[in-house]
C-alpha cells in the first residue's frame, strides 16, 4: 500500500506526538502515597516534572492542520487500525468513515487525534499493519 501521505510526514508526527506525550504530566503514586522513614506520607511523585512546552502541542496541531482532507482521514484511519477498531482488511471502511469525520470540520478530526491516548504507538502500529516502518527515516531509526 502506498500511503496518500509520505511516509516521511507520518514519521515526522510520529516523532512530534511522542514529545508530545512525554511532557503530559502524571502523578505517579503506586496506588498509595508513599511514606518515608518517619512513617508520614509524601506527596505523589511527579513522573515528569517538566513544564509543558506548549510549543510542541502547537507543533503537532500545526502538522495535522497541514495535512489535505484525505491525507488527515488517513492519519485517522491508520490510528483506527493501530488501535484495533478495524482490521487492515477493512481500511476501505476505516477511510470511509475518517472521511467523514474529516468532512465535517477538519477540527473535529484534529481533536480526535489530539485526544488519542499514545498517539505515537498507535499511528505507528497502523502503519505497520500495512508493512510501513519509520526504521531508517529522520531521527525514528
Amino acid at each position: 500500500m502506498d500511503p496518500l501521505t509520505p511516509l516521511d510526514t507520518l514519521c515526522r508526527i510520529i516523532l512530534r506526538a511522542r514529545e508530545y506525550e512525554a511532557q503530559t504530566p502524571t502523578d505517579y503514586d503506586g496506588g498509595e502515597a508513599a511514606e518515608n522513614v518517619d512513617g508520614a506520607d509524601e506527596e505523589a511523585l511527579s513522573v515528569l516534572d517538566d513544564s509543558i512546552n506548549d510549543s510542541v502541542e502547537e507543533e503537532l496541531k500545526a502538522a495535522f492542520e497541514d495535512l489535505g482532507e484525505d491525507q488527515l482521514a488517513e492519519v485517522l484511519a491508520f490510528c483506527w487500525v493501530g488501535q484495533g477498531t478495524y482490521e487492515a482488511a477493512d481500511w476501505d471502511e476505516a477511510m470511509e468513515e475518517a472521511q467523514s469525520i474529516v468532512s465535517d470540520g477538519a477540527d473535529g478530526a484534529i481533536d480526535e487525534l489530539m485526544e488519542q491516548p499514545m498517539l505515537a504507538s498507535v499511528l505507528e502500529s497502523g502503519l505497520a499493519a500495512f508493512d510501513l516502518s519509520c526504521d531508517g527515516i529522520g531521527d525514528l531509526s
